[in-house]
C-alpha cells in the first residue's frame, strides 16, 4: 500500500509547522458525535488574524489499542490483534 500524495503533502505541512513553532493543540467537538476532541493545528496569518488549521486529532486512551499497523509480511495487509 502506498500513501496517497495529498496526505504525504499533508505531513510535509505539518512538519515545516513544527520545526517553524507553528502547532496548537486545541480542544474542539467532534462534529458528528460531539465528543471532545483534542485536534493538533497549524498555526497561519491572515491579514492579522490567527488561522488554524487541523491536521487531525489526538486518539483517545491508548493509541496502541487504536490503530493496526502494516503487515511486515504482506505489503497489501495490516496486522490483526490475534497476531
Amino acid at each position: 500500500m502506498s500513501i496517497p500524495a495529498h496526505a504525504s503533502t499533508n505531513f510535509q505541512t505539518l512538519l515545516r509547522a513544527a520545526a517553524d513553532g507553528n502547532l496548537a493543540l486545541m480542544e474542539c467537538l467532534d462534529a458528528l458525535t460531539g465528543a471532545t476532541r483534542y485536534v493538533i493545528c497549524a498555526v497561519g496569518r491572515d491579514n492579522g488574524d490567527y488561522v488554524f488549521t487541523p491536521f487531525g486529532h489526538l486518539a483517545d486512551g491508548n493509541p496502541y489499542d487504536a490503530y493496526l499497523p502494516p503487515d511486515p509480511d504482506n505489503a497489501d495487509s495490516f496486522m490483526h490483534p490475534d497476531r
